[in-house]
């Protein structure tokens, strides 16, 4: 006979969450089909997204730039440090030959005393500190061993501070390499930013570089200022005859310049050595925190941290190496985008 049971009806739980995913799935559609679609950003958005990428930048390139100039100070004194290892090992094996002639004099007249002996083994250090046996050494004999003896502690002395620093420069290369990719990478990532933008969008942002450079070009050109010092004026004159040259990280001329590398070339046409880094070259002089206390020449640092800086052109304009993609140019100190800090006169 067929079965007459009714049909199992599904459970209440079963149906409560069959209905509640039903609902979901309804409340997900529907937002879904309302969703606005997602808004390609502005020019502007996009300048200020790019313009926050090249000052994280330039805030990197400095930090590169101190270690590159800490790699090449390190890689000098290493070289130096070996040259002196190299000239001490050879004042070693003379001292040396000189006591084996002492030992073949002694032999050619009867054999070679116990103590010459000694003379020449590689360590006579254990051999000096018996007072017993100094005795039987000449005042002569004494003299040269002693001098050995100094001169293989000053080589050990500078072999380990060799070491040291060649452990410094593998860090330094380290960060170094660190910083180098953290500045490509906000450039890569502002570059692709820039490429969004039409071609149209791309020629109005030019058009606006080109109008702000050519009105700071006429404010500082139209302008009676106090002149600096013959090397402030001759610095500035340097930086004057680089205008137009495009900005380039870790550049320090005469092609190509970064802020810090553009304002060090013009003190070096000057025959002013000042330091690499905008950080460092807060210490190259006197600090002036007053703008009307500026004269051409004078160094200007921005931002909290000081990663940039210019050399001032009077009427509150400077000439600067600015960021990636502008050449140096004349620029209102109102327009850098950090706060003015202070100047330096060196």
């Amino acid at each position: 006979m067929a079965s007459h049971r009714r049909p199992k009806q599904p459970s209440r739980a079963r149906v409560t969450v069959l209905t509640t995913a039903a609902a979901a799935a309804v409340v997900m559609s529907s937002q879904a089909a309302n969703a606005a679609p997602s808004e390609k950003p502005s020019k502007d958005e996009v300048k200020a997204k790019v313009d926050k990428l090249y000052e994280q930048a330039e805030q990197a390139t400095e930090k590169y730039n101190g270690a590159k100039e800490k790699q090449e100070k390190l890689q000098k004194e290493i070289s130096t440090i070996q040259d002196n290892v190299a000239k001490g090992q050879q004042e070693l094996n003379e001292l040396r030959d000189g006591l084996g002639s002492m030992a073949s004099a002694q032999y050619r007249s009867g054999g070679i005393d116990p103590s010459v002996q000694l003379f020449l083994s590689a360590d006579p250090d254990d051999y000096l500190d018996k007072a017993s046996t100094l005795d039987q050494l000449s005042t002569q004999q004494v003299d040269a061993l002693k001098e050995i003896q100094g001169k293989q502690r000053e080589l050990a002395q500078q072999r380990s501070e060799a070491a040291e620093k060649l452990k410094d420069l593998s860090a330094t290369r380290t960060e170094l390499g660190k910083k180098k990719k953290e500045v490509q990478s906000k450039l890569s990532s502002a570059q692709k930013l820039l490429n969004s933008l039409t071609a149209a969008e791309k020629a109005q942002l030019a058009e606006e570089e080109s109008r702000a450079t050519r009105a700071s070009e006429r404010d500082a050109l139209n302008v009676n200022v106090p002149a600096g010092s013959g090397r402030a004026a001759a610095a500035f004159a340097a930086a004057q005859s680089k205008l137009g040259t495009p900005y380039v990280y870790g550049a320090t001329g005469p092609s190509s310049f970064d802020c810090s590398g553009l304002t060090s070339w013009a003190y070096a046409q000057a025959g002013v050595g000042i330091s690499r880094t905008s950080e460092a070259q807060t210490n190259d002089g006197t600090r002036i925190y007053s703008v009307s206390q500026l004269k051409v020449g004078d160094l200007v640092f921005f931002f909290n941290d000081l990663h940039h800086v210019g050399l001032y052109a009077g009427n509150g304009q400077i000439i600067h190496a600015p960021r990636t993609g502008t050449v140096v140019r004349y620029e209102s100190m109102n327009t850098i985008g950090g706060p003015f800090m202070f100047g330096v006169r060196v």
